[in-house]
């Protein structure tokens, strides 16, 4: 049962319906691609058989020439130019062998339609000059019976028949009709017409002039339609200046010329020679935390992404050879499968021209052998062209005998010769040039520890086959892959290994070593020189040139750096109370005493006394050796000391928004709020980002500032009680005389009764593993700021001044408590983000509020009474603080 393609069709791209024939011809947008996939198949075609790649095949209209085929298991795209849009169709085909199909329709016609224009014109005395003669300032002229080239580029129009009209420009009068030339053929989108009647025009001309003036009009055969150009105007090839002399009488037939071409070897970068390998990938295993973890990396995948190099294209010389039997024109098996391959390969590269020599050996007469040789070779060329190839790109000649130099004394007879000794004369050698893939080297970084200790990668190459290598045999593409370890610069003591397995295993290793005395040399590990390793795979698909490093192993150290501070400004003026635990500067004290911390006091003859101490470190080699590297590090400080005292700002923002927020509250009160202190550790290595694969240099901050916010808010509650709306709260209209009659009382004797609420706690910011790769800032932990802050409430009544002693006694008995909207907290968000000034952050304050509430039972003489009170004692708040640019 036969099996292969039945039917294509179009599944994605725009085409009009209207001028589409279903299943037999479709008319497509151009200059937009379309994709063709398989419709049908034939019903011996099996699951497994529809998934392997077909061979789409782009032929002429006639269907004799294959203009480009190209295997593929996911359709064919394809797009037509406007210069190629009209009335000319090409046919698209698809088949396992690669074989046309010559008695069923399995294919369709494809042809783009556009609106019709003339896109340039010109006049030339050379078929296929740049120079154009047609001018407007008459210093370019011909004469009367010389030949002359008209060259029209075309959109819509290829394949059309066009009727040229000559005219003369007149004055005074309307410009006259010369001569009509029809059946002009529009090919690839040109008209090339050979005008050899010049001598003619004169007859047609009225009043003839020194110079005369010529232009075209252009009308579509079809269509009747003059055509115009871009600016709407139908006149073209203005002007052509013929001067008036008779060079020759002759008026032969003008003659449509095909445009000319110069076959030059394909540079696509599409790739589809059969000598080809499709994917690399490198696999690295290190352990982290105790754990195994591989990250694997498509370094090359079937050419997406690679490059060609930007100088002259590297091209080779393909030499194949056939051979016959004596006296015989016929090509066995073993030529006909040498033929089958060179055609795949030139119906995959456009335009390479390809030269046919044939030979005979010297038995026979040599005239004769000249003839069987040329028959050789156009035998070949036959083979060919019947199987698509564009017979304008291939030259065959005979070259007759290899060694004509033979005795020719009358020994041409084969009763003299050994018929055996001249095989290898009897051959036909097949040459062509074309542009081999010599893309650019492929680098891949990767980080390595010392070369004790090494980085295990794992290289897997997949669809490796050189088998049909167009190279000969002595430079043959090889299936194997060679490694150099050329360490810091290419010396004599490189190491080569070779690995002819698709999947292998090969250690890597960066130049730091565990024993390295200056460390400091890699502080900034991506700006060291890398070890190298040369990764040599080629084909002639991809990578073809075996002199260049097909994929560049980069080796940087795996070395981490930390630097850490210890900020703290030492004033005292607040003692704070039920401090809870878990200063996050705890954390970093053994690191601090790790890193030998080094300490400088700052603003010492200041108002505001800090302290600030810096610490920087290292480790490498897989985490197997660390070190502190502070004292030699010590000369390069001065600008991160500067750096973090501009935290001070941030915290005088902080201290002036709590007492702006007093300020506003419904009730006297003031704030006396403790400075904190602040951890700032910075951490940077080098590290592979998963989204882009590439290795940069990965930035990780962890900050905490843990200030202690001590508040102490002292209310004056009488003065409070008279604001509030004490008849709503209590419905006990004697409240307010009860308070007011207090407060006067109180005045009077020089008492004062208040309220004090104490905050306790911690404002808390951490920020753990804030990671700035490429300049993007990622938070790959928590961000917290704020911190709960609890409340302790405390009422004194202190009564000063000159009383009698008899008249001391607890006049009042007060009991208060705090209600919490929530639970009050200082808090807020820590902003870091970018924007066009640079890195920045950026705090915001947020204060939940608090309302007071309280019960008040007391004898006043004769009056016992007991009421409740409720006060908003600080609002909600929120402040933006100015961005500080780092």
């Amino acid at each position: 049962m036969a099996k292969g393609v039945k039917k294509i069709k179009i599944t994605k791209g725009n085409f009009y319906p209207k001028m589409s024939v279903p299943g037999q011809r479709v008319t497509i947008v151009p200059n937009q691609d379309v994709t063709f996939q398989v419709d049908e198949w034939l019903p011996g075609t099996t699951a497994e058989d529809k998934k392997k790649p077909v061979i789409w095949m782009r032929q002429t209209n006639d269907r004799k020439i294959i203009i480009y085929q190209v295997p593929s298991s996911t359709g064919y795209k394809f797009s037509i130019d406007k210069q190629f849009s009209g009335s000319y169709q090409f046919y698209i085909e698809a088949s396992f062998s690669g074989k046309r199909d010559t008695k069923n329709n399995v294919g369709l016609y494809v042809r783009g339609w556009c609106e019709p224009k003339i896109i340039s014109s010109k006049w030339t005395t050379q078929r296929g000059s740049k120079t154009s003669i047609k001018n407007q300032s008459k210093n370019n002229y011909i004469s009367y019976g010389h030949i002359v080239y008209l060259n029209l580029t075309t959109e819509g129009l290829n394949g059309n028949t066009l009727i040229i009209e000559l005219w003369n420009q007149q004055t005074a009068k309307k410009d006259k009709l010369v001569h009509v030339y029809s059946n002009v053929q529009v090919i690839d989108g040109e008209v090339n017409l050979k005008i050899e009647n010049t001598y003619s025009w004169m007859a047609y001309v009225d009043n003839i002039q020194n110079v005369e003036e010529f232009y075209i009009k252009v009308k579509d055969s079809g269509s009747k339609q003059y055509i115009k150009d871009n600016l709407g105007d139908d006149l073209h090839a203005i002007y052509l200046n013929v001067k008036n002399k008779v060079i020759t009488t002759n008026a032969n037939v003008s003659k449509n010329q095909t445009p000319t071409k110069v076959y030059k070897p394909d540079v696509n970068a599409a790739r589809y020679e059969p000598c080809k390998f499709e994917v690399i990938k490198i696999t690295e295993t290190e352990v982290k935390e105790g754990k195994a973890n591989n990250t694997t990396v498509k370094v090359f995948d079937n050419g997406k992404g690679i490059k060609k190099l930007s100088s002259a294209a590297l091209q080779e010389r393909i030499q194949r050879t056939i051979y016959y039997k004596y006296d015989s024109t016929i090509i066995d098996k073993d030529g006909e499968a040498i033929l089958n391959n060179v055609l795949k390969f030139l119906l995959e590269h456009k335009d390479s021209t390809m030269n046919l020599s044939g030979y005979a050996c010297v038995i026979g007469k040599q005239n004769y052998n000249k003839g069987l040789s040329q028959r050789r070779a156009d035998v070949v060329k036959k083979f060919f062209a019947e199987g698509g190839l564009d017979p304008t790109r291939i030259i065959s000649v005979g070259k007759g005998e290899v060694d004509p130099t033979d005795d020719k004394m009358g020994q041409d007879n084969i009763k003299y010769k050994n018929e055996k000794d001249y095989e290898n004369n009897r051959r036909v050698d097949i040459s062509f040039v074309f542009n081999a893939h010599d893309a650019q080297t492929i680098n891949y970084e990767v980080v390595a520890p010392s070369v004790s200790t090494k980085k295990k990668l794992t290289i897997d190459i997949t669809g490796f086959d050189t088998k049909e290598c167009f190279r000969d045999s002595k430079k043959k593409h090889k299936k194997q892959v060679q490694i150099i370890d050329v360490g810091q610069a290419v010396d004599k003591g490189d190491t080569m290994q070779t690995f002819t397995t698709p999947s292998f295993d090969y250690n890597v290793y960066s130049d730091i070593s565990r024993v390295t005395v200056l460390p400091l040399q890699y502080i900034w590990p991506m700006a060291t020189n890398p070890n190298q390793f040369h990764l040599h795979i080629h084909s002639c698909r991809y990578l073809s040139n075996e002199r260049r490093t097909a994929v560049l192993l980069k080796v940087y150290p795996d070395i981490k750096w930390e630097l850490a501070f210890e900020f703290l400004i030492n004033v005292s003026n607040y003692k704070a109370v039920n401090m809870p635990p878990g200063n996050i500067y705890a954390k970093h004290q053994e690191k601090s005493r790790q890193a030998g911390y080094k300490r400088w006091r700052m603003n010492e003859s200041g108002k505001v006394p800090i302290s600030v101490g810096v610490g920087l470190t290292a480790e490498w080699d897989n985490g197997l050796t660390k070190r502190s590297f502070t004292n030699e590090f010590a000369d390069r400080i001065g600008l991160a000391v500067r750096f973090i005292a501009r935290f001070i700002g941030v915290l005088q923002d902080v201290i002036n928004f709590a007492q702006s927020t007093a300020k506003t509250a419904s009730i006297p009160a003031s704030f006396d709020i403790r400075y904190p202190k602040l951890t700032f550790v910075g951490k940077w290595y080098l590290e592979r980002n998963p989204e882009t694969n590439l290795l940069g240099t990965t930035g990780e901050i962890n900050i905490g500032l843990k200030p202690v916010i001590g508040a102490s808010v002292e209310i004056d509650i009488l003065a409070c009680a008279v604001t509030a709306l004490s008849y709503g709260l209590t419905g006990n209209p004697a409240a307010a005389k009860l308070i007011d009659k207090f407060r006067k009382g109180l005045e009077k004797i020089g008492g004062a009764v208040t309220f004090s609420a104490t905050f306790y706690g911690e404002l808390e910011i951490e920020m753990e593993a804030l990671k700035i790769i490429g300049g993007k800032v990622k938070i790959d932990g928590k961000t917290t700021i704020g911190g709960k802050m609890g409340v302790k409430v405390v009422l004194a009544i202190e009564i000063g001044g000159k009383f009698n002693a008899s008249r001391q006694r607890r006049i009042i008995d007060f009991r208060a408590e705090a209600r919490l909207e929530g639970e009050a907290f200082f808090g807020g968000d820590f902003i870091i983000n970018t924007d066009d000034k640079g890195l920045y952050f950026q705090p915001v304050l947020k204060f939940s509020g608090i309302i007071i509430t309280g019960s008040v039972e007391g004898e006043v003489g004769w009056w016992k009474s007991s009421f409740r009170m409720e006060e908003k004692a600080l609002d909600k708040s929120e402040y933006y603080f100015e961005k500080h640019y780092i």
